[in-house]
């Protein structure tokens, strides 16, 4: 599953920036961190993704999305072509998250949740996102603290009603076993981080950083 990368585009999780791969050691690989760019109102995803597929100018680029930044990932590999996608603690397509979500998503509910709830970190965010310490949790906190609340709602709001069911042949899943947030029961990955939860990026670097270095090298 080894690959020849020119380029390799990394795309965090729901608004946040790089500090959740700031564990992992990309050696020599050319990785440009694409960051998120201000959704419209009312945005569908497919268009924020060929609007932010603008800023990737490398040819047959690999794409690494985390969470949602790999169902970002998705779409954009719909718009250009791409050497493969990598998929860390995400979904292939809808029926990879849990039912709760896509029924939320059909009923809306996520409207009548206040923006500032969403930022709010509890031991129950901790509980969710499999963190375990106190340094992780400090991160977690700073994360949801920077990231802008109504671009929170926009992107909770596309994961509810996301739909995707093509999933492209040259696409590599890496999953945690005890990720709460996507439960690893409703997905097939190619490798498994075992006891690694939502935020393995971050617990789990070092099995996250061999992996990525032997696929990508």
């Amino acid at each position: 599953m080894k690959i020849t990368a020119t380029k390799i585009y990394v795309i965090s999780g729901l608004g946040v920036d790089q500090r959740v791969f700031s564990k992992i050691d990309f050696g020599s690989l050319d990785i440009t961190y694409l960051d998120w760019i201000t959704p419209s109102s009312n945005e569908p995803l497919s268009i924020y993704a060929k609007r932010i597929s603008t800023k990737i100018t490398a040819k047959n680029p690999v794409l690494i999305g985390l969470s949602f930044g790999g169902m970002l990932a998705m779409e954009i590999a719909k718009i250009i072509t791409v050497q493969r996608v990598i998929l860390l603690a995400s979904a292939k397509g809808r029926y990879e998250l849990p039912v709760l979500y896509r029924l939320a998503g059909r009923l809306k509910l996520n409207v009548f949740v206040p923006n500032s709830l969403l930022k709010t970190h509890s031991f129950l965010s901790d509980y969710f996102f499999g963190i375990r310490c106190k340094e992780d949790s400090l991160l977690l906190k700073q994360i949801l603290k920077d990231t802008d609340p109504i671009f929170m709602a926009w992107a909770i709001h596309q994961i509810l009603q996301w739909k995707n069911n093509s999933v492209p042949d040259n696409l590599i899943h890496i999953h945690g076993s005890s990720d709460r947030i996507i439960p690893i029961k409703n997905v097939k990955p190619n490798f498994i981080i075992k006891g690694a939860g939502h935020f393995m990026t971050v617990t789990h670097a070092q099995e996250i950083e061999k992996l990525l270095q032997e696929i990508c090298s």
